[in-house]
């Protein structure tokens, strides 16, 4: 499978995420933002500070060049994942529903966290079991993802949201103020993914987790 990951000026987690997906087997390459063509089957816009969160986190990242080749792979089906900083380019983008704030405790929040699984009716999970607790690193300012009631609802009727916060018995452990807890979700078509936590800082058990290698190789 070739990955595309997408570097942008104070992106920190391009090396990383490469690395998780050469473990993979993958065929990845790491692309700078100013390019104008993509040829992958998946591609990652990864975590980080992309142009130093100015203005508002990912506001600047969606007038990158490149950001209008992954709006043509994502129109033609492709499948893409947003990490952290991603996630929030992919809402800035229009690509996913909802807007990021602020933590509610206004602290930025660097922690192993645990993730309920939703949902695994579509790729990026399709090894993980519904209701399986995952371990999985936090990093983030901007991680409390909002979104109205109504499109909550249908969120959840067309099983969108995938990931949600918890302690280690699955119950609700929310670090930032999410609507709902909600840690990752896809679009409607399940082939746009995104969720704040870091699955490619989980891969070897030097790190601490497995979590996220088992998580990314349902892309393959």
């Amino acid at each position: 499978m070739k990955v595309a990951i997408i570097n942008f000026p104070g992106t920190n987690s391009e090396i990383d995420t490469k690395w998780a997906f050469d473990k993979l087997g993958c065929d990845s390459e790491i692309l700078w933002h100013k390019e104008s063509s993509i040829d992958a089957d998946l591609v990652v816009l990864p975590g980080g500070f992309s142009h130093g969160d100015y203005l508002r986190t990912a506001a600047i990242a969606k007038f990158s060049p490149i950001m209008e080749a992954v709006k043509a792979h994502a129109k033609k089906g492709g499948y893409i994942l947003g990490i952290c900083n991603g996630f929030q380019m992919l809402l800035e983008l229009g690509l996913l529903p909802g807007a990021m704030n602020k933590n509610l405790s206004l602290n930025f929040i660097a922690k192993f966290h645990c993730l309920k699984v939703i949902s695994n009716s579509n790729k990026f999970l399709s090894n993980c079991e519904v209701g399986e607790i995952l371990k999985v690193p936090i990093a983030h300012g901007e991680g409390n993802y909002h979104i109205d009631n109504y499109s909550l609802f249908k969120m959840q009727d067309k099983e969108q949201i995938l990931l949600k916060y918890c302690d280690e018995n699955g119950e609700i452990l929310n670090p930032n103020g999410s609507v709902d807890g909600i840690a990752g979700i896809c679009d409607e078509n399940k082939k746009i993914f995104g969720l704040m936590p870091h699955p490619e800082r989980a891969c070897d058990e030097l790190n601490g987790s497995v979590c996220g290698i088992k998580m990314l190789k349902g892309f393959l």
